[in-house]
């Protein structure tokens, strides 16, 4: 067997332990839940059963809850955060295997949050990460690399959205990580795409849809469509004001 097989073996198992054992430590309080409703509740009578759709709801937001608690507290203590840079795409590197064990433990959590918006509490866990969110910011859309995303004040992220902080080159076998700047006052419309290295201004505006290339300024108080992303210009000329 080689260096590589071995390594990657080494790397497989070791995150299939990890993910096993936070997400089973996930589920003990919906365990306990249900043990505790069955103590009170034995299910033998009709009513019993109108209130189960209501306990099953009950069940499935503590074990999301607890999901998102467990997972950032175990990246956010064992500092399981990646950093800015070029990095060869195997279990052997540092920062490429923090990066998978993020994505082993984030990705069920953030398509559950898709499916659950949990308000403050989704926010809570984004910093857990290492991501920074500045006050009255409503983040819609999907966030890839919570360690190398940075939102300021008053944004608004649309749904469907998508701010990446990396990019696989499946050619050399490397990944590149870098991290998004998105300032104050900040409008992304839905289903645009921030790529790596992005720096947003404040008080910028971005098309529905449109694509914010890897490594792209975005100028303070412009407004931007299209794919690649360029200014959009308003001819205040032709723009006809009805006074009622």
């Amino acid at each position: 067997m080689s260096k590589k097989t071995e390594g990657k073996t080494k790397g497989v198992f070791l995150i299939s332990i990890i993910s096993f054992i936070v997400f089973s430590i996930g589920f003990l309080p919906t365990i306990i839940f249900g043990k505790i409703i069955l103590i009170f509740i034995s299910f033998n009578e009709i009513w019993h059963f109108f209130i189960l759709p209501f306990l099953i709801y009950i069940g499935i937001f503590i074990t999301l809850f607890y999901q998102l608690l467990i997972s950032g507290f175990f990246i956010y203590v064992f500092n399981y955060k990646y950093k800015p840079g070029v990095y060869p795409y195997n279990y052997s590197n540092k920062m490429a295997y923090k990066w998978i064990v993020v994505c082993t433990l984030y990705t069920p959590m953030r398509r559950l949050l898709e499916i659950f918006p949990l308000g403050a509490t989704k926010y809570q866990y984004y910093r857990m990460l290492g991501m920074k969110i500045g006050k009255n910011t409503l983040v819609g859309g999907t966030i890839m690399d919570p360690c190398l995303t940075e939102i300021g004040d008053n944004c608004t992220i649309g749904l469907y959205a998508v701010i990446y902080g990396h990019i696989h080159d499946y050619e050399k076998e490397t990944i590149l990580m870098d991290k998004i700047i998105i300032g104050n006052n900040v409008v992304i419309g839905a289903g645009a795409f921030i790529m790596p290295g992005a720096i947003i201004e404040d008080d910028v505006k971005i098309a529905t849809g449109a694509v914010v290339t890897k490594g792209q300024l975005l100028k303070k108080g412009k407004i931007y469509g299209g794919i690649p992303a360029k200014e959009i210009i308003i001819n205040k000329k032709k723009q006809k004001v009805n006074i009622q």
